[in-house]
């Protein structure tokens, strides 16, 4: 777990995008962090004849869940984006709270227009964006944000 240290004494930075959102993302992130390696290159005809075994293999151009983080992730404005990924870098201690502007450039600077496609390489993203949340004073619980799953990424607000 990466250590995050908190500004106490000085104005909070602002995060650019909602909370909201980035809880979201990470219960995504976190279903599309479970897939692994092509396990079965001789798959059966059909799911059941394999046991279901295909369900949580990575297969980047059928998966649903990588498309809609990536569609949902494009779909936000520059300064969302530059936000989500330095989060990212300060949930993984790339980059501390009292760096928020430093990281916000190196975003912008480094991903711009290709966020999703680095966000997605990140192993254990909702880990780091959930820890950058917690920097922010804001939570992700896993017992009761699970609930945000039940509705597609697309379908929700982005503005």
């Amino acid at each position: 777990m990466a250590v995050i240290r908190t500004l106490r004494d000085e104005e909070m930075p602002e995060l650019a995008i909602s909370p909201e959102k980035v809880r979201l993302i990470i219960v995504k992130a976190r279903q599309f962090d479970v897939k692994e390696a092509d396990s079965d290159p001789d798959e059966g005809s059909n799911p059941a004849d394999d046991g279901m075994a295909d369900v949580l293999e990575d297969k980047p151009d059928e998966d649903p869940v990588r498309q809609e983080l990536v569609s949902f992730i494009d779909a936000l404005d520059e300064e969302e984006q530059a936000s989500l990924v330095a989060l990212a870098w300060l949930g993984r201690g790339t980059f501390d709270l009292d760096e928020w502007s430093e990281a916000l450039d190196t975003a912008r600077t480094e991903h711009g227009s290709r966020s999703a496609q680095y966000l997605l390489g990140l192993p254990l993203l909702g880990d780091y964006l959930a820890e950058g949340l917690d920097a922010f004073g804001e939570s992700f619980d896993d017992e009761t944000d699970d609930e945000l799953d039940e509705e597609p990424l697309i379908e929700q607000d982005n503005r």
